[in-house]
Order: C-alpha cells, then sequence, then structure tokens
C-alpha cells in the first residue's frame, strides 16, 4: 500500500510542479489544446455526417417500413457517435503525447535539470523520436485493445461484469496510460518499449497509484488538457525513482565489504 500511496504522491508532486513553473505550465498546454481542437472538430463532423454514413451502410434497410428504418439507424448513430467518443477518450493522450514530443522532452529535461543530478537526452533527431513514439502507442493501443475486448466480454457475467469488471477495467487504463506518460523521461534514457514494461512491472502498485486516479480525472471533459503538463512532469518525478541506483547500505563497513 505504501507504494500506492507514494505513485499518487509523483502525480500531486508533478501538478505542483507544473503549476508552480507557470511558463513551463503553459508550455505544455499547447499539445492538449491543439489535439484537444482536433478531436472536436472530428467529432462535430462525426455528429454531422453520422447519418449519412448509417444510410450508407445499411441500404437493406430502404425498403423497410419508416418506423423501423427510423429505429435501426437511430441506435446505430449513436452507437457510432458513442463509438467515436470512446476511441477519442483512449487516444487523446497517445496523440497529445505525440503531437506534444518536443514540448514534453523539454519540459521533462527541465524537470530533471530542477531536481538536480544528470539530465539524459536520447541524442536521436526529432523524426527518430517520433517514429519510436508513434510506434510504441500503437502497439500499447493494441494491448489496451485486447483487454478491452476481454474486459467487455467479462461485462456480461452477472455481479462480476458489474463490479470487479469496471474496477480492472480503470486499473488497465491507468497503468497503460502511466506507461505513455513515462515513455517521455524513459526514452531520453534510452529504454525502449520491452524494457519500459518490465520495469514497470516491478513497480506494479506504484504505476497503479499514478495512473488510475489520473484516468478517472480523465474522465472530466478538458481536464485532461489542464492535468497534461503535471502529468508528465510527475511522470517524470517517478522515472527518477524508478531508476535511481540502489542505496549503498550504510551498516556496511568498509571492512565489511572488502573482507573478500
Amino acid at each position: 500500500m505504501s507504494d500506492l500511496g507514494a505513485g499518487f504522491g509523483y502525480l500531486i508532486k508533478g501538478q505542483r510542479w507544473a503549476f508552480g513553473h507557470g511558463r513551463w505550465f503553459g508550455f505544455g498546454l499547447l499539445p492538449g489544446l491543439i489535439t484537444l481542437v482536433v478531436y472536436a472538430g472530428a467529432l462535430v463532423g462525426l455528429g454531422y455526417g453520422a447519418d449519412d454514413f448509417v444510410a450508407w451502410a445499411t441500404p437493406f434497410a430502404d425498403d423497410w417500413s419508416s418506423l423501423w428504418v427510423g429505429l435501426l439507424r437511430n441506435t446505430l448513430v449513436v452507437l457510432v457517435f458513442v463509438l467515436g467518443l470512446f476511441l477519442s477518450v483512449i487516444t487523446f493522450t497517445a496523440v497529445t503525447l505525440l503531437v506534444g514530443q518536443p514540448f514534453y522532452e523539454s519540459l521533462s529535461e527541465e524537470v530533471d535539470r530542477a531536481e538536480g543530478g544528470e539530465v539524459p537526452e536520447s541524442g536521436l533527431p526529432l523524426w527518430q523520436e517520433l517514429w519510436i513514439s508513434a510506434r510504441d502507442s500503437v502497439r500499447i493501443l493494441l494491448r489496451v485493445a485486447l483487454y478491452g475486448v476481454l474486459l467487455f466480454a467479462l461485462g456480461f457475467v452477472p455481479v462480476l461484469g458489474q463490479t470487479a469488471v469496471p474496477a480492472i477495467g480503470f486499473c488497465v487504463s491507468g497503468y497503460f496510460l502511466a506507461e505513455e506518460l513515462t515513455a517521455v523521461a524513459l526514452q531520453r534514457r534510452g529504454m525502449v518499449l520491452k524494457d519500459r514494461l518490465v520495469l514497470l512491472r516491478g513497480r506494479r502498485m506504484m504505476v497503479l497509484g499514478f495512473g488510475v486516479p489520473l484516468v478517472l480525472s480523465f474522465l472530466v471533459p478538458f481536464v485532461a488538457v489542464f492535468l497534461m503538463p503535471g502529468a508528465v512532469a510527475g511522470a517524470t518525478l517517478l522515472v527518477r525513482d524508478l531508476t535511481a541506483p540502489p542505496a549503498a547500505d550504510p551498516a556496511a563497513s568498509p571492512y565489511t565489504l572488502n573482507k573478500g
């Protein structure tokens, strides 16, 4: 449980860091605002075009009575829009991180610099960093989709589907959201996706303590935009903990260390 609280603590520390550094907070808002405008435009377009899309996809219903045609197509329009909204929610962070790669990498470096010690740099050109980020984001989204299908199926199980499954779903979303956010700082440290996942599994409760509250807060419209700078800052602080070298044992004496 201590790791769970520590993970939540890094989330709070990250928000405090961002709000305490107004220039960097504003700098970190830009990618989220850009992504929000694009997503809002896409959803508005979907809202206007869903009727035509559903009519095009259901030509077999043209000869039905107006009552049944209206019931079928109106239901499908709602489902199409809900699906678009769901996809926008689960992909918003990944797209924002991709759009804001240069922004968030600079913000993450500034957090490392402000906290002292080494400030790792990937040394890769921007196009290669973007390619790695996009490739890894697709891999993560595929994993999330796999878990989503499984949890959707389990949702039909009585009692379990209405209690444990939603809770597990938030944990899965929080875990992979934390992976996406910590990737900014871990990529600068030269860690590939496979190694990042191994590292996060080693401190699973801390990762959940960071990611699950963030997922819950992202359910509130527009909140994700304003929390992203602090989320990146908190993820960097979390990474500093996860990658810190183990402290030397103070009880060990030079004689003990050199005895062998």
